[in-house]
């Protein structure tokens, strides 16, 4: 099945060049079911880039996905044209009386700053505050996973000395869980962050529990079963050439940056980088819609009530 995004949205011709199903808003209408409503709370400052990201995963998956985009009520991007943003984005406050499937929290370019002295703080713990009784199932990704796992169980990130930036050998730490089907054991992740989340602090909150790791990065993936919530503090989602990028925009501005770590051939920045983590983001994102489908109440206005898993 396709995903449903407005025609107008930069992702739905980027998709359809890649094969991924796009449907239009009459013929969604059409179709007897009912799609699998998410929200992706955008906080990164290329939106496009990681609106086109995100449906490119959740969009791959056999249901019928509705995606809504939303943003900071208050924060004003200065990186997206106003008109984009007016055009497909909601504000949370006009949604905040609506249920979702499924929330993703993106990550956002402000890891060095003290959770309490980001701008709109107080309606991130709002957001996340929502969640609990509107959303079926979230997914915090990178910042947006620490600012979760920060709010509702008290494990703060920690500074790095130096940047992690690179692909890091990852290990499958709960191969039974339903969200690693068709893992390998061993699989690269892109990681890009100055800030990591402790293992010794994860395994101290006998509430979470650890699905992917690296000895070199830490934890990647962490579940909070009771809650429906998955964190993950690496970049599945990156595209190709996300850290040739990221690494060509800091050594343009003449910024220390290592040569992103098992990325280019040959650790050479001057070859074209290789994507070796596409299968295992497909297989993620499949398997976190998957669940999804199958423990949502059918009748969406359940959701945050006590309802039978559909499996039984």
């Amino acid at each position: 099945m396709p995903i449903k995004i407005p025609a107008s949205l930069p992702a739905a011709d980027v998709l359809k060049r890649e094969g991924v199903m796009v449907m239009r808003e009459d013929q969604a209408a059409r179709q007897d079911i009912r799609p699998m409503r998410i929200a992706l709370l955008n906080l990164m400052p290329k939106k496009i880039e990681t609106e086109t990201q995100f449906a490119r995963l959740i969009g791959a998956t056999p249901l019928q996905v509705e995606l809504t985009l939303v943003r900071p009520t208050e924060h004003i991007s200065k990186t997206t044209s106003q008109a984009h943003i007016g055009a497909h984005y909601q504000p949370f406050q006009a949604i905040r009386g609506e249920k979702f499937d499924g929330l993703i929290i993106t990550g956002a370019p402000i890891e060095h700053l003290p959770y309490e002295e980001v701008t709109y703080w107080d309606e991130m713990r709002e957001i996340m505050d929502w969640s609990r009784s509107n959303v079926h199932m979230t997914f915090g990704v990178c910042w947006g996973g620490m600012a979760m796992l920060y709010h509702f169980n008290g494990i703060d990130k920690r500074m790095l000395p130096q940047k992690a930036f690179g692909c890091y050998p990852q290990k499958t730490l709960a191969p039974a869980s339903p969200y690693l089907r068709g893992f390998s054991d061993r699989f690269v992740i892109p990681v890009s962050r100055w800030t990591e989340i402790a293992q010794e602090d994860v395994d101290a909150d006998p509430s979470l529990v650890t699905l992917l790791g690296s000895e070199e990065t830490g934890p990647c993936l962490v579940e909070d079963p009771a809650h429906r919530a998955l964190y993950i503090f690496n970049h599945f989602e990156y595209d190709s050439h996300t850290l040739k990028n990221e690494y060509d925009r800091d050594i343009a501005r003449g910024k220390p940056i290592n040569v992103p770590m098992n990325y280019y051939p040959g650790d050479d920045p001057t070859r074209p980088p290789q994507n070796r983590w596409r299968s295992h983001a497909h297989l993620l994102y499949m398997n976190w819609v998957s669940e999804m489908y199958l423990t949502t109440p059918f009748d969406i206005d359940q959701i945050g009530e006590v309802v039978k898993d559909r499996r039984e």
